[in-house]
């Protein structure tokens, strides 16, 4: 169910290393919440510079927005966000600082893949996608 959408500049570095980026995503994202790697997914989307604002301005670093089954506790969002950045930046050098990323939790029940609609997530039962 983890799907990670990077919008990147036309010359970002994340584009130059799109396997690499999904690669660590997957295994960030199966580290920190237990879920198989089998079921993260990315896409990227490459933009013109100047398609990006941030408070009406232009800005050149890459954004990220990832879509999460809902039920994880504060510390394991936290936890997979920072792990989530820190991996894409040891890639790509692009400084922390530059990164947008924004993790939506969504119900199971609004998530269909494979055509099953997914159950709800639980991290005592370790069933979190």
């Amino acid at each position: 169910m983890p799907f990670y959408q990077f919008t990147v500049p036309t010359g970002g570095a994340t584009l130059a290393h799109k396997a690499e980026v999904a690669a660590a995503m997957t295994k960030v994202h199966a580290e920190v919440t237990g879920a198989p790697g089998t079921y993260v997914q990315c896409s990227f989307t490459e933009v013109a510079p100047g398609s990006v604002f941030v408070a009406g301005e232009a800005v050149e670093g890459p954004r990220m927005v990832g879509l999460i089954r809902s039920g994880r506790s504060p510390e394991v969002r936290a936890r997979l966000i920072n792990g989530l950045a820190d991996a894409w930046c040891a890639i790509t050098g692009d400084a922390k600082e530059d990164l947008g990323i924004f993790i939506v939790e969504i119900p199971g029940a609004n998530v269909m893949e494979a055509g099953v609609i997914l159950p709800e997530s639980s991290e005592d039962v370790g069933a979190i996608l």
